[in-house]
């Protein structure tokens, strides 16, 4: 990969994290990490909630704990992208060896698959 290249790849992925992190502290401000759902629907009234609320409030929390556990697993490939390329191995598929095809990395910059593992490991996922 030429040395501008790299600037750009790496512009592009710090530009990444920072927009994940910024994503990541906005939901630690809400409290949504830190407060359980048992102190969250602790402030209700028993008598007077009704059950599809405490449904709703349950399933809202279930949903940004997701977002935030899905915003965490991105940040984790963007540092990982990160330190590949900066021990040289980025843009290289950690499967098999083979150069990551330029279209994909530059659609997907943190892809650690070329496109064949990268189906491979989906398949797998969920039991294909």
């Amino acid at each position: 990969m030429a040395e501008m290249d790299s600037a750009e790849v790496a512009a592009r992925l710090e530009a990444e994290r920072q927009r994940l992190e910024g994503l990541r502290a906005g939901y630690e401000e809400e409290g949504l990490q830190s407060q359980s759902e048992q102190d969250d629907l602790s402030e209700l009234s028993a008598a007077d909630q009704h059950q599809a609320d405490v449904g709703t409030e349950t399933f809202n929390r279930e949903r940004y704990l997701s977002i935030l556990e899905q915003v965490e697993a991105e940040l984790g490939d963007v540092e990982h992208a990160l330190e590949r390329l900066a021990n040289g191995t980025y843009g290289t598929c950690e499967a098999c060896g083979k150069p990551i095809d330029e279209e994909r990395l530059e659609a997907q910059p943190a892809a650690r698959f070329c496109m064949a593992d990268q189906a491979a490991a989906e398949r797998e996922a969920h039991g294909s």
